[in-house]
């Protein structure tokens, strides 16, 4: 004999398993939301270049944990609009080996000061096994290290000599190890800022605050293994700090001039200030739907009347025009003459008997009262309703036991 599957009106899956697969399902969906958000946030940036996230040879990753190590307050910008802003903070531009001049005479403008542009002196290519690793390296040509400069003086040369054994400075003394190929600028037009014999390591453009750094073997991880390079690169930045009216001033690390500009993203708009409450709004709204529409037994009622017919409605009416009018506890005595009228005709009692006589009938026809529960006669339950009752629940009560006193007299039972 074939065992008996499932009824066709019964569901195959419990309460539980649905409840699970639907939590999984919005958490999942939550999940790739977010990631889509926050994917550009989350991929690794630490390649091999010339830029604040490099923690290669050529990169100044290493110069960004020593200024944080130091306790300044430095962050790596991803955004143009920062290099405009008038926040004090010290801007350090590093540029990158091809296409400088034209990348840094866009922002020439609008760049607030302080600042330090730090031109290139190496280019190279990334290890193929590990991006993060500078592979070969090159010294780049002077004329294509000066083309950097030409937005300032077309007229820039770069110079590379031998390091000298003590380099004066406005803020201190330092022996930096810049090897034999020191790179340096000459510019007339520039005011020297730490001069060498050959050229300018440090020089600003007239009427701004904004410095050239020529070698950048003073900040990329390769020139920071030198004590001394460290030491003269920290002071450099420690005094261009003073020079804003910001206390504490920021450094910041520009990334956009090297392909890391941050794009606008719609899903991480949603939940960023001031957006994030519409958006919580709007999932609680959607969870409130989906509440309402799994808990609600049944199918939608329909759209009723706005004045129904018939005998029911007839009585609710009246039953509400009565309580609005506050006459509910006066229809005592009406009640009590309603349940006389219908018992007597139930038990076929002679319609000559006056009242008197039909009270002692009904008390003589009472059943006997439980244990502790008192006689339960009828000439007592109308006492309590032969004038209007006191409140509306003492109405409620005396007529609920006269009731129950009639179903007992007509149907014999308790």
């Amino acid at each position: 004999m074939a065992e008996a599957g499932p009824s066709s009106g019964s569901s195959p899956f419990s309460g539980v398993i649905v409840t699970t697969i639907l939590a999984i399902t919005g958490v999942s969906f939550l999940m790739v939301v977010v990631l889509l958000a926050w994917s550009p946030e989350l991929q690794n940036r630490d390649r091999a270049g010339l830029h604040p996230y490099s923690s290669s040879a050529l990169g100044y990753r290493g110069m960004v944990d020593l200024l944080s190590l130091r306790g300044v307050p430095v962050t790596v910008s991803r955004s143009a609009q920062r290099l405009q802003a008038d926040d004090g903070a010290l801007k350090i531009v590093t540029l990158p080996a091809f296409g400088g001049g034209m990348l840094l005479d866009d922002i020439l403008d609008d760049l607030a000061g302080p600042a330090l542009i730090v031109l290139p002196k190496w280019t190279g290519s990334r290890d193929r096994v590990k991006p993060e690793w500078q592979g070969e390296v090159y010294l780049m040509r002077p004329e294509m290290v000066a083309a950097a400069v030409t937005p300032y003086d077309s007229d820039a040369t770069i110079w590379r000599l031998r390091t000298p054994a003590t380099v004066r400075a406005p803020f201190g003394k330092f022996s930096p190890n810049l090897g034999d190929d020191m790179q340096v600028l000459r510019a007339d037009s520039f005011v020297s800022v730490v001069s060498v014999p050959g050229g300018d390591l440090v020089a600003q453009v007239p009427g701004r605050q904004v410095y050239i750094l020529s070698d950048p073997d003073l900040m990329n991880v390769s020139g920071l293994a030198a004590p001394e390079n460290a030491r003269m690169a920290l002071a450099l930045v420690t005094d261009l700090r003073e020079m804003s009216y910001e206390a504490e001033a920021a450094v910041v690390f520009d990334a956009t001039l090297h392909g890391f500009e941050r794009s606008d993203n719609l899903l991480q708009l949603v939940f960023d200030v001031p957006f994030i409450a519409a958006t919580l709004l709007a999932f609680a709204a959607f969870l409130m739907i989906g509440w309402s529409g799994a808990v609600r037994f049944g199918a939608p009622a329909k759209e009723a009347r706005a004045f129904a017919l018939g005998k029911q409605a007839l009585t609710d009416n009246t039953a509400a025009l009565v309580a609005m009018g506050r006459r509910e506890t006066s229809m005592a005595p009406g009640y009590l003459a309603l349940i006389r009228r219908a018992t007597a005709k139930a038990v076929g009692a002679p319609k000559t008997l006056s009242d008197s006589e039909l009270t002692q009938l009904f008390d003589r026809l009472s059943p006997e009262a439980g244990p502790g529960e008192g006689p339960r006669a009828f000439s007592r339950l109308q006492s309590q309703l032969i004038a209007p009752a006191a409140s509306r629940q003492a109405l409620i009560d005396a007529a609920r036991r006269l009731w129950r006193w009639q179903q007992e007299i007509i149907h014999g039972h308790r």
